[in-house]
């Protein structure tokens, strides 16, 4: 320890609101187990591989809010959720910290990976612990950012983050943020549904294949879906402000509606259903509700037809005689 008396004096100082420090994160970690919540800070390799995050790219020094701070590449288990020291914590590290910032030592910028509108430390953990007892705001960090198109932000609950993982894994097989790099949110409430959502895919797929008679990707068949059936959709959904009726609700939550009720609609009716289009299910979604219908709703004239069930059997039977006759090759070669 050096000499410096007012260091010592920092650091003897830094010890006492350690104690203190660590009481409060027992606390935090008891009042956690009691409502089922984590205390933990989240772990940076885990968001990294839920969302699928491989690009990096240096974004300078800048100030950084310490409550945006959430996790921590390797030291997520040392603090709690708002890097108050735990057991595992060094007191004499800690201390030594505190007494470097709070003299005119002081301690070198942080290092932060910024995922979203999120932070976690790559080093200076215990500065940002520090940093965070003295009262700071922000706190002066090189930052790295992993770009996402998902949305994370502090605060973010573990389930939250499951949907966040499921989104990224949706748009990784559909290749939407690269075929369609400034597409429109198509994130769900309920993760289990992105299964549903990538079935309509494959299923266009096939019709696509039916109709060309060729092999079709399915980033091809993800893109033209996204242009020629969910964009469309979408534009109907903003345009009668249909979302203001569910706000809990987002936009791809109505399109997947749209459609089953469509499909619903042919099932009990048949294929000869009036209800063809995504304006006639918007008019069923308002009318179901006792909603007023827009006038200019019942005069819109969009050309979006839903595959019906006849076009998807003779799209699986396609795929299915294609894939038989492919295997005849491969075996007389």
């Amino acid at each position: 320890m050096p000499d410096d008396s007012g260091f010592s004096g920092y650091y003897t100082e830094g010890i006492n609101v350690f104690q203190n420090a660590r009481r409060q994160a027992f606390v935090q970690e008891l009042m956690g187990l009691m409502r089922g919540q984590s205390s933990e800070l989240l772990s940076f390799d885990d968001i990294k591989a839920r969302l699928r995050l491989r690009e990096e790219s240096y974004k300078g020094l800048q100030n950084v809010p310490i409550e945006k701070i959430v996790g921590s590449v390797g030291r997520y288990r040392d603090f709690t959720s708002t890097f108050l020291p735990r057991g595992s914590t060094s007191r004499d590290r800690w201390s030594r910290v505190y007494a470097q910032v709070s003299s005119l030592e002081g301690t070198p910028p942080v290092e932060l990976y910024q995922v979203g509108d999120a932070y976690f430390v790559r080093d200076g953990n215990h500065r940002v612990s520090v940093a965070r007892q003295l009262g700071s705001k922000t706190i002066e960090a090189h930052v790295t950012e992993l770009p996402t198109s998902i949305k994370i932000e502090p605060g973010m609950s573990l389930k939250d983050l499951d949907k966040a993982g499921s989104y990224a894994a949706f748009l990784e097989e559909t290749g939407l943020e690269t075929t369609r790099p400034h597409h429109q949110s198509l994130e769900l409430s309920e993760a289990s549904r992105y299964g549903d959502m990538l079935g309509h895919i494959y299923l266009h797929k096939s019709v696509l294949e039916h109709k060309n008679g060729k092999p079709v990707t399915i980033e091809e068949a993800a893109a033209d879906w996204y242009d020629n059936v969910f964009r469309p959709a979408v534009t109907l959904i903003r345009k009668y402000e249909i979302l203001e009726h569910m706000p809990e609700r987002t936009e791809a939550d109505l399109f997947l509606w749209l459609v089953d009720h469509l499909r619903d609609v042919r099932e009990e009716v048949g294929e000869k259903a009036e209800s063809r289009t995504f304006s006639d299910a918007v008019v069923d979604f308002l009318s179901e509700r006792h909603i007023p219908v827009p006038k200019d709703l019942l005069m819109e004239n969009d050309d979006s037809v839903i595959l019906t069930k006849t076009q998807v059997m003779e799209a699986v039977k396609s795929g299915k005689a294609r894939e038989a006759h492919n295997d005849e090759d491969m075996t007389a070669d």
